[in-house]
């Protein structure tokens, strides 16, 4: 496979033909943050998180499917990138409804993670937040599309790994949102025992639909892996 010389961060790197800025990054220790990317998935480039600066080019380029050519001068955390990567942040945050401190997935959301890591806080930006109940309908998926931020990993795991298309992107703009059918609920027996959209969410958008509580004979909860109950004297 031809070689490919490139200068990363002001280091000179040998890449390979068709490998993308962002696993020529990744094979050299240089973290690149992403949110629509997912190294099972194709490349779409749709959240602009993994921006880079490329010399010569007249606007900022998405690593994930930028593939790199020979000679190519790359900076992954100028000035300018960092900047660029905190307002997509910003602005994500600045239409995202969900509230952390009742997100199931707060500890491990990948967005919350990313606003940390640039130190982004509560969005100075003014603007019209995404609202929808919460819709579980299915017995085996939640979803609460206040918090999805139209990353698309779930169509395209859903198309792409689990092989159910269930999943679209629907309306334009501001009110596009992830669709079922002709944007109707949740209550597919497909979903049953399949749980790849919700391992593949980076928020608390999709998530496992919980067991409710059993109690015992006496009226008690009953805690799952707690063991068995006491038994009656």
């Amino acid at each position: 496979m031809k070689e490919i010389n490139v200068t990363i961060n002001g280091k000179k790197v040998t890449g390979r033909e068709g490998q993308t800025i962002l696993e020529l990054a990744g094979e050299n220790g240089i973290d690149i943050p992403t949110l629509c990317y997912h190294p099972e998935l194709p490349p779409i480039g749709s959240c602009r998180v993994c921006v880079v600066e490329v010399e010569g080019s007249r606007t900022l380029v998405g690593s994930c499917h930028t593939p790199i050519t020979e000679g190519i001068v790359i900076q992954t955390h100028s000035p300018k990138v960092l900047e660029a990567r905190k307002m997509i942040v910003e602005l994500l945050l600045t239409s995202h409804c969900g509230n952390c401190f009742m997100c199931d997935k707060a500890n491990i959301c990948e967005l919350r993670g990313l606003a940390a890591e640039l130190e982004v806080g509560i969005p100075r930006l003014m603007g019209k937040k995404r609202f929808y109940p919460v819709e579980d309908v299915s017995p085996y998926i939640v979803r609460d599309l206040s918090k999805c931020i139209l990353c698309r990993r779930c169509v395209r795991a859903c198309r792409e790994i689990a092989k159910k298309n269930i999943f679209d992107v629907g309306y334009r703009g501001f009110d596009s949102k992830i669709v079922v059918d002709c944007d109707r609920a949740l209550d597919k027996e497909a979903c049953r025992d399949c749980e790849v959209c919700t391992s593949f969410c980076p928020t608390g958008a999709l998530s496992k639909k919980k067991e409710p509580f059993k109690e015992d004979k006496r009226g008690k909860p009953i805690v799952v892996g707690a063991g068995a109950p006491e038994q009656d004297t």
